[in-house]
């Protein structure tokens, strides 16, 4: 049988697609090798067979063994003439490891960029804190207004210049356009801006304006002082948003298109947008583990800081250690950018890019008050709206408070460095642990106590971190005992809390969230999805930073808002946890009414099969297709000779 699995309006597969049988399901192999098959009369698949009929793939779901249930996918079976391999059969192509090679020239190259990428990403993340925080004249303070008023700003810039790039560039001009400016400028900061800051920042100029306004408008003034360092933290900031997001995932998806939708098709990852199909039962499986990879470069890369921090340690006395440690890194950085750009052109050289076989329904736009009023209408959207929002702004106000004690326990910019090295180490160990216990929690224990976990852990370790900071003084005595200060140990706790938050956050709250718009129809999922984006996103990650803005000009700073943002941070994770609670009523609801659906289609239609029967393929089902009408009829009767 030469033939290609084709899924009509789901899936949509080139009809040329070589298809290999990696993880099938026993459904698919029950009706693909059936030993006795009943037949349709006159109806069957030949080499250039023209007839297209339904089949149906039943599969296990649910979100714990005592709800299971069946999940049916409409699909097509094409005869193809272009000597296409069977079904099951040994393809005569060369295999590595039990892997095509065509295949590994797409996967290896696109695997090293992406490793180069978020390898830089950690270094550039753990060195624009360590520049913006540790700055004489500057303090963590610094870091909301930063957010705001200058990162904002040039980041829809960007954008508005990369849409009018894009227009005039072919894809590879674009690419280089892009990401080369961002080698060049990290190198040149190592070697020529560090060196020359204290020559080209107006730091006099700031000492009189600070003495004029007060000390309240530190972090305004700290944005002026040491310009080249913000712009370092602003290059960093889109180096994670446009190299990662924009140029990586969409030459990935643009070369994996065949590929992965290839996986999908046996039950493999749907998180890649372009695969149409995606169920509950494969999300809660697969997107945990979708970042697995990210964490091995994330564990390296934060090592890589640790040394080069450490290198103050063998230097003589008056040398400016972090002035090497910083070239250094930025010559790694240089090193890995360069690595991308030779696998961007090995790829482009020689690997054929697959061509789309459907062009892919764009998401419509939204107004801001259009957004607004979609977000107020739905219930289930507003929920899914308070979790993004919530994380957004908790995540922010713990962070820059936790950053503020880093300084005040290590004002030293290697002693920073070194801590943050060894957190992103850390960070990346207990990612990777929590994406494969991931699954086990779907499995468990379900999509509602999933989501529960991030907020909860935020809450735990954010009542012991500010009470550490607010009740510090009648601890220190048995803080003493264990070998440290309440200072120490806030650090300590809130390095806890950034580490499992963020964990929890890339594990269970991204899956679930995502996984949260699985069962809507089809409008609603993709006007929420665009409302989200519009109000949500921006309003979680500025949210906490206006809060903390408003409340450093309020009360003059960030350690007299202490108490404030500690009560705020506590409304907001209670909040979170009610939505969550919510959602989750919700969800189950309509997993039950989708599942009510599929098994009432399930009843209603028998499932055919698919056999080789004396060379030539045959369906064969209690119920058969009218070839002219497209519908069920009773199968005829065999002919007696």
């Amino acid at each position: 049988m030469e033939a290609v699995l084709q899924t009509k309006g789901l899936l949509s597969l080139p009809s040329n697609l070589k298809t290999r049988a990696l993880y099938p399901s026993q459904g698919l192999k029950h009706r693909l090798f059936a030993s006795k098959p009943k037949t349709f009369t006159g109806f069957s698949l030949s080499s250039n067979g023209v007839p297209k009929f339904p089949t149906f793939v039943s599969k296990p779901s649910g979100f714990s063994p005592k709800d299971r249930n069946l999940h049916i996918c409409r699909a097509e079976a094409a005869a193809e003439a272009d000597g296409q391999p069977l079904f099951g059969e040994e393809a005569d192509r060369p295999k590595f490891l039990g892997i095509e090679l065509a295949t590994l020239k797409k996967i290896v190259p696109l695997g090293l960029m992406f490793f180069c990428i978020l390898f830089n990403y950690t270094i550039l993340r753990d060195t624009k804190d360590v520049l913006v925080v540790t700055a004489k004249g500057s303090s963590a303070e610094i870091i909301p207004f930063l957010k705001t008023w200058v990162n904002l700003p040039m980041a829809v810039g960007f954008m508005l210049l990369y849409t009018k790039l894009a227009n005039v560039l072919s894809k590879q001009a674009l690419f280089y356009t892009v990401i080369v400016p961002f080698i060049a400028f990290f190198g040149a900061f190592g070697f020529v801006l560090y060196p020359l800051s204290n020559y080209i920042h107006p730091e006099a100029f700031a000492d009189k304006l600070l003495n004029v306004l007060g000390p309240r408008f530190l972090g305004p003034l700290a944005i002026m002082r040491i310009w080249t360092f913000c712009l370092f933290y602003v290059m960093a900031e889109l180096w994670g948003s446009v190299v990662i997001s924009v140029l990586f995932w969409g030459f990935a998806n643009q070369m994996l298109q065949i590929v992965l939708a290839l996986h999908f098709a046996f039950g493999w990852a749907d998180v890649w947008y372009e695969c149409k199909i995606t169920t509950v039962d494969e999300a809660k499986r697969f997107y945990p583990l979708f970042g697995l990879g990210a964490n091995v470069a994330l564990i390296f890369s934060g090592r890589t800081v640790k040394y080069f921090s450490n290198l103050r340690k063998n230097l003589g006395p008056g040398v400016d250690g972090w002035a090497i440690s910083l070239k250094g890194m930025m010559s790694i950085v240089v090193l890995m950018g360069l690595a991308i750009c030779l696998c961007y052109w090995w790829v482009n050289a020689y690997v054929p890019l697959p061509t789309r076989s459907k062009k892919k329904k764009e998401k419509p736009k939204m107004t801001t008050m259009e957004s607004l009023k979609f977000l107020v209408s739905s219930r289930y959207i507003r929920d899914l709206a308070t979790l993004v929002v919530a994380y957004g702004i908790s995540i922010n106000l713990v962070e820059v408070t936790w950053k503020s004690k880093l300084k005040a326990q290590f004002p030293s910019p290697n002693e920073y460095s070194a801590f943050m090295g060894d957190f992103s180490t850390a960070t990346g160990i207990a990612t990777f642990t929590m994406m494969l216990l991931s699954q086990f929690i779907f499995e468990k224990y379900g999509w509602g106590v999933a989501a529960k976990i991030t907020p909860t852990v935020l809450l735990l370790t954010g009542v012991g971190f500010f009470s550490l900071i607010l009740f510090g003084g009648p601890l220190a005595p048995t803080l003493a005992q264990f070998g440290m200060t309440p200072l120490l140990a806030a650090v300590y706790v809130g390095a806890l809390q950034n580490i499992f938050s963020k964990s929890a956050k890339y594990s269970l709250f991204d899956p679930c969230k995502e996984m949260a718009y699985i069962p809507l129809d089809e409008d609603t999922k993709v006007k929420g999805k665009a409302a989200i984006d519009v109000v949500c996103n921006p309003l979680g990650k500025s949210g906490g930073a206006l809060i903390q803005q408003f409340m450093i000009l309020t009360f003059g700073s960030l350690a007299n808002s202490t108490p404030y943002l500690g009560g705020i941070l506590l409304v907001i994770v209670l909040a979170w946890l009610a939505a969550a609670k919510s959602l989750d009523t919700q969800f189950t609801a309509l997993r039950r009414e989708e599942e009510l659906e599929k098994e009432m289609e399930r009843a209603a239609v028998k499932i055919p099969v698919v056999s080789q029967e004396a060379g030539n393929d045959s369906l064969a089902s209690a119920t058969a297709l009218d070839p002219t009408t497209g519908g069920l009829s009773e199968p005829s009767k065999p002919h007696k000779n």
